[in-house]
């Protein structure tokens, strides 16, 4: 098997990677024709009414999430994670609103709404897979890390793009980099629960989602109903609703015991091998 300190080796080494490509691309400014959506359609008085409507499923998935974490962490999660719980779904309430009222109104101005809530939700994911996957050692720490991280890239982006040198690098980097990290921390470490099946769809969903964004106007015209943004919104949203449904379904697995699982930085030093 692989050594511990091998694992996270390789986890540092594509964090390097991908912090070097970020720092060698030249400034990458935000798209002018970003806020232009095939589906402009008003319905009841609603501009950009699909583009609204969709982000209702955040808002169920968000509120339902943190009703299920309020009165206690449930079998399908770790106790010393429930600030990370709380704070993915959140994040995902969050997003419902901001993105809902940028699509009111798609402008760079209202975008920062969209996307501060998207990097909350984004950390959050990636604290909840280390947590439960390489360790709990100061959760909150690397939680409080990440978001630092996230919200500062939305912010960075936004007062570049307000000088006229708009720079979407770090913002990139906050959003796709997880999405290569996560699934090497999901095949290297063990989880201490009985499937990592929801959390895989969820990063499914999530890829599906952004397939979809690229083809926003190809997917109306296709369908002649539903655009690509709007598709993407329910497909982001069920992968949310993936992880809510691993906290409600999940059981400890009984072949990893705390004392496996628990990969503190005394195991980081002293470079044991994955049992």
């Amino acid at each position: 098997m692989i050594r511990y300190d091998r694992k996270i080796a390789a986890i540092c080494g594509m964090f390097v990677l991908g912090l070097t490509a970020m720092l060698l691309l030249p400034r990458i400014p935000q798209d002018p024709l970003y806020h232009t959506f095939a589906d402009r359609r008003e319905i009841f008085g609603l501009p950009n009414f699909w583009n609204v409507i969709t982000n209702l499923p955040f808002i169920a998935v968000g509120l339902s999430g943190l009703r299920l974490c309020s009165g206690g962490i449930p079998q399908g999660g770790l106790p010393l994670l429930a600030p990370v719980y709380r704070v993915f779904f959140l994040g995902v309430l969050l997003v419902g609103f901001g993105s809902s009222y940028y699509h009111l109104d798609p402008s760079t101005e209202t975008l920062i709404w969209d996307r501060l809530p998207m990097s909350v939700a984004f950390m959050a994911f990636l604290s909840m897979v280390w947590g439960e996957h390489v360790s709990t050692y100061r959760v909150r720490v690397f939680l409080g890390t990440t978001l630092i991280v996230g919200l500062g890239s939305v912010m960075y982006w936004y007062m570049t793009e307000t000088r006229g040198a708009g720079d979407l690098r770090p913002y990139a980097l906050t959003q796709f980099l997880p999405m290569l990290l996560i699934p090497l921390i999901l095949i290297y470490f063990p989880s201490r629960f009985s499937t990592t099946v929801h959390l895989w769809v969820a990063l499914g969903f999530y890829a599906t989602a952004k397939v979809a964004e690229h083809l926003d106007a190809a997917l109306l015209e296709l369908s002649g109903v539903v655009s690509g943004h709007a598709l993407k919104h329910v497909l982001a949203a069920l992968g949310t609703l993936s992880v809510m449904m691993a906290l409600m379904t999940r059981r400890p697995a009984p072949s990893i015991s705390p004392e496996t699982f628990e990969l503190g930085q005394a195991r980081i030093s002293s470079g044991q091998v994955e049992e």
